[in-house]
């Protein structure tokens, strides 16, 4: 994996604002009765499938501490972009085939396919945890729910966590903790849900391929 490749992977899959970084603790896993997790799975299931454009600031940490602001823009199916603020150079569109990831000071450009990373989950036309996605923590705390989950055919390369706020029951974080330990963090900042996006922010133009995959590097 190259470097462009694995920073739009953690970036791709990043979470949460301090009173939610903490990882889920196998204490908490058990207390939750089976019950109870069946139920919350399912309300956040139906929630996330209901979502279908999602417009917000975002404030992201990397795992060595460093900090990092910018723009979230989501479109299902198939649609995403994290254009961050300067100095930050990157930005990652998600065109409906790829996550691609642009160096702007670099000029570099990778490609993920779409479904490679569990970040994949949030773009699909239709969102299930089941199937090739796995829960495998459920914590409740004040007015938070979490939910980990992994690939269920490679659970080991990473643990996607979704962080939902109450009343009301929205998507407030997500992080990712990598096969290290490493977790990336990012924060919903004043999100927008249901509004019209102007779908240009999800077409890119790769200068260096004969054939536009969409809209061009800016």
């Amino acid at each position: 994996m190259t470097k462009g490749q694995d920073f739009a992977r953690r970036s791709l899959l990043a979470l949460a604002a301090d009173a939610l970084i903490a990882p889920l603790s196998a204490k908490a896993q058990v207390a939750a009765s089976r019950g109870d997790d069946k139920a919350d799975i399912a309300r956040a299931e139906a929630y996330l499938d209901s979502i279908r454009t999602l417009e917000s600031r975002f404030l992201q940490i990397g795992p060595d501490g460093s900090v990092a602001e910018g723009a979230f823009y989501l479109s299902r199916p198939g649609k995403l972009r994290l254009d961050y603020d300067a100095p930050n150079p990157n930005l990652l569109v998600a065109d409906g085939r790829f996550f691609v990831h642009i160096d702007r000071y670099l000029k570099t450009i990778a490609y993920l396919p779409i479904d490679s990373t569990p970040a994949g989950l949030l773009v699909r036309e239709r969102i299930r945890l089941s199937d090739d996605v796995r829960v495998v923590g459920v914590e409740r705390g004040p007015a938070v729910l979490r939910i980990a989950v992994v690939q269920a055919a490679d659970p080991r390369a990473g643990r996607l966590v979704l962080a939902f706020s109450d009343r009301p029951f929205a998507l407030a974080s997500w992080s990712f903790v990598d096969s290290q330990g490493q977790t990336t963090r990012l924060t919903l900042i004043d999100p927008k849900f249901g509004g019209s996006i102007d779908p240009t922010k999800f077409t890119f133009v790769d200068p260096n391929r004969d054939a536009p995959t969409n809209n061009q590097m800016r």
